[in-house]
């Protein structure tokens, strides 16, 4: 009798429906999910869903977690969101932000998205001063010493951080960068509490930066919105006179993204 009950269920989900109602639980949970956790939600047997999730891992679009039963966004996928984010009529609006905010406080703007190894410039905005430092679309910066990076390790449930910081090594790149595990909880349970994360020349000398979150309407981080400067030209404080506008226009995005 359960099976027939499960074939039921099965059969009143169209097949080609199914794997994409699979992604978008993933994505919307915004944590590792195995099989067994989208039962009830998705409405599918549990060898279906386990199916489905092995075929979407085969093709690049889940990624199988560490702990080998739990899955997450793969490489195909987080390119597909990057695209949808790019695509023309939503970066046109997006731009206009940007830019609007590049011209209120005069330096470059970026807006950084996280990946597996780091965070990647999804758009920026370059500053007019012939001084300025060069990090173009598609660059990838470090979590834990970049303000986006550090925003996005602040909104991780502490399990997850536990694993990020296990994984790999905090890599010192000057000598400003946080190098202990301790001392960066530390940092990143202010940034959780502020609503701001800088960079005080720990990935690079000579450079300050101080970023915000891009929220989804349900309050997960979708995006950093971040501004760089040589130090020699902008002081910390400097900085912290730019978190008003710097919010203003992630409000902005985040409403944005939410029409979409």
């Amino acid at each position: 009798m359960p099976d027939d009950q499960d074939l039921s269920k099965d059969s009143q989900i169209p097949t080609n429906l199914r794997l994409l109602m699979i992604i978008e639980e993933v994505v919307r949970r915004g944590v590792s999910v195995r099989p067994i956790d989208l039962i009830d939600t998705i409405g599918l047997p549990k060898p279906t869903i386990h199916r489905l999730m092995q075929t979407a891992e085969a093709e690049g679009f889940l990624q199988r977690d560490l702990d080998g039963r739990s899955y997450g966004p793969g490489d195909r996928l987080r390119a597909l969101v990057a695209n949808a984010m790019s695509s023309e009529r939503v970066r046109t609006a997006r731009l206009a932000i940007l830019k609007g905010l590049a011209e209120e406080i005069g330096e470059t703007i970026n807006l950084g998205t996280p990946d597996r190894e780091g965070m990647t410039y999804l758009d920026r905005v370059e500053t007019k001063w012939p001084l300025r430092i060069q990090l173009p679309i598609g660059t990838q910066v470090p979590f834990h010493c970049t303000a986006s990076g550090k925003l996005y390790l602040s909104s991780l449930r502490a399990k997850t951080l536990n694993g990020v910081l296990s994984a790999g090594s905090l890599d010192e790149l000057t000598e400003h960068t946080i190098t202990s595990a301790d001392k960066l909880r530390e940092e990143l349970t202010k940034t959780r509490q502020r609503g701001y994360a800088t960079d005080n020349e720990e990935f690079m000398v000579g450079m300050i930066a101080i970023g915000v979150p891009i929220l989804s309407p349900n309050g997960r981080l979708l995006a950093t919105l971040s501004t760089h400067a040589p130090i020699m030209r902008c002081s910390p404080d400097d900085m912290l006179a730019f978190l008003e506008p710097l919010r203003l226009a992630a409000a902005k995005l985040s409403e944005l993204n939410g029409h979409e």
